[in-house]
């Protein structure tokens, strides 16, 4: 994506953290990840926060990121073509890659029960940002299908060995 979109992300999540209050610089830099997805990572360099500031940013199990992080993606793609809009990832003490870690864990986790047992398995406790990635990572498995179940904030990721039970109509995500 375009230069000038880069520099977007990074000076509104500046202006954002002022607005709170915070003096922290933002990076930015182009991610490509193994599977293929490419973001923007806008890091909030820590140096300068105390860690209640810190642990204000990330919020409970990394809810007030996530919330920020979907404003940024919210609000820097506003009026921008489809082909155009650009994924930023908001990313804070490693909390990003240790939780896309731990994400990459519960998913192979998942695949080797269902596909040991051949009955579905349940991942609990997944925002629909974690969802997603858990069913982008289990795309590279074979013999499994994912879908989700249930409604927020109740909804679970079911992944099952191919040729089971199809999902209720509503359920699939």
């Amino acid at each position: 994506m375009g230069e000038q979109q880069d520099q977007s992300g990074i000076q509104w999540l500046s202006q954002l953290l002022e607005h709170q209050g915070l003096e922290a610089s933002v990076t930015g830099q182009h991610v490509d990840d193994e599977l293929g997805d490419s973001s923007f990572w806008l890091t909030i360099e820590d140096d300068s926060l105390t860690q209640a500031q810190v642990d204000g940013l990330l919020g409970d199990r990394g809810r007030v990121l996530d919330a920020i992080q979907y404003l940024a993606n919210t609000v820097l793609n506003i009026g921008q073509e489809p082909d155009a809009q650009q994924s930023y990832t908001i990313e804070l003490q490693g909390y990003r890659q240790q939780r896309r870690d731990e994400l990459k864990a519960i998913a192979e986790k998942a695949a080797e029960q269902a596909l040991a047992t051949g009955e579905e398995h349940e991942v609990t406790d997944l925002s629909s940002a974690e969802r997603r990635q858990v069913h982008t990572f289990l795309k590279a498995y074979g013999g499994l299908e994912t879908f989700s179940r249930g409604r927020e904030p109740d909804r679970r990721l079911v992944v099952r060995a191919l040729g089971g039970l199809e999902p209720a109509n509503g359920e699939d995500e």
